[in-house]
């Protein structure tokens, strides 16, 4: 059966790099491009000129199709569009905000628009917007996530029966095997973000993907729901954040504790101590840092090795 994703966006394999801060820039993106799948640009933690850099990078390092993630809480967002547009970006990932805003005008430029979602109300919404797709997130997912705390096992099939158009699984995914699970859940591709920060071409500091290779369970948690939840490793800076919960601390107290730059610190800046370190609960199941083409190299291995056995359970 053809495989909507996979024509949607012109990859070989279904697997989307997530577009991860601190991580994802051109380099991943081509890596991960080239390998077969679809890397994608973060531009999160990109000012618009330094992703205008990135863009141009990506596309003299890969002929493949890579798109943008563009988190729509981002300050400058009308640059960042105009950006995305003047310079032939065929695919954008939106998240953190109303898909209506921005879809219709990214549409009306030819441009493949998918939305990341945590819940079916989102979901819904999306497909009204007529996003192309959309990434159903789970909250094992690192990084900021919904306030559902829905599961990926329980999302995919969710949305499955309610909506149309192709879903994308995020959230506790980094082998072959549980990407063949999401698929069978309904999903028409998975998206990897944890796995690729532990990847030689990540723009994560060394000393935080290794402390994810080292990760184990329950080293991390969903927490700062007050202002956006977000799945961290358990550190000096996530210990603080407990303690400024034990003292009944305003919502005004934890924003002044998490101040800014934070994920630049941990996640780029490789300060494990006081910064923060965003990553999924898969991270236990990540073993070491490998190329983004042994990557998905290992995890089409094992999804097409389950694929034989699965007709006989």
């Amino acid at each position: 059966m053809k495989n909507r994703i996979k024509a949607i966006f012109g990859i070989e394999y279904p697997i989307i790099q997530g577009g991860m801060v601190w991580a994802s820039g051109w380099r991943l993106a081509s890596a991960v491009s080239n390998a077969g799948g679809l890397g994608v640009i973060g531009a999160g933690s990109m000012y618009p000129e330094v992703l205008k850099e990135h863009i141009i990078k990506c596309q003299q390092a890969t002929t493949k199709p890579f798109a943008v993630n563009v988190p729509m809480l981002y300050p400058n967002l009308d640059e960042v569009i105009e950006i995305i547009i003047e310079l032939g970006v065929k695919i954008v990932f939106t998240s953190a905000g109303n898909p209506k805003v921005w879809t219709p005008k990214l549409k009306s430029h030819g441009i493949i628009v998918v939305h990341v979602v945590s819940s079916l109300k989102f979901a819904l919404k999306a497909e009204e917007a007529g996003v192309d797709a959309v990434v159903a997130e789970g909250f094992e997912a690192g990084g900021h996530n919904g306030r559902e705390e829905s599961t990926t096992l329980v999302l995919i099939p969710l949305l499955k029966t309610h909506i149309k158009i192709p879903i994308i699984a995020a959230g506790g995914i980094a082998t072959g095997n549980a990407m063949l699970a999401a698929m069978v859940l309904g999903a028409d591709a998975v998206q990897v973000g944890s796995r690729f920060v532990a990847c030689k071409e990540a723009s994560s500091h060394i000393l935080f993907k290794d402390m994810v290779v080292n990760a184990k369970e329950g080293d991390t948690q969903l927490t700062l729901k007050e202002l956006t939840p977000v799945r961290l490793l358990k550190n000096k800076f996530y210990l603080d954040v407990l303690k400024a919960y034990q003292s009944g601390a305003s919502k005004e107290q934890m924003q002044k504790l998490l101040g800014k730059g934070r994920a630049k610190k941990g996640m780029f800046e490789g300060n494990l101590q006081d910064g923060e370190l965003e990553i999924g609960q898969v991270s236990v199941l990540i073993n070491d840092i490998k190329s983004a083409k042994e990557i998905i190299e290992d995890m089409m291995f094992e999804f097409n090795a389950t694929k034989i056995k699965v007709p006989k359970y």
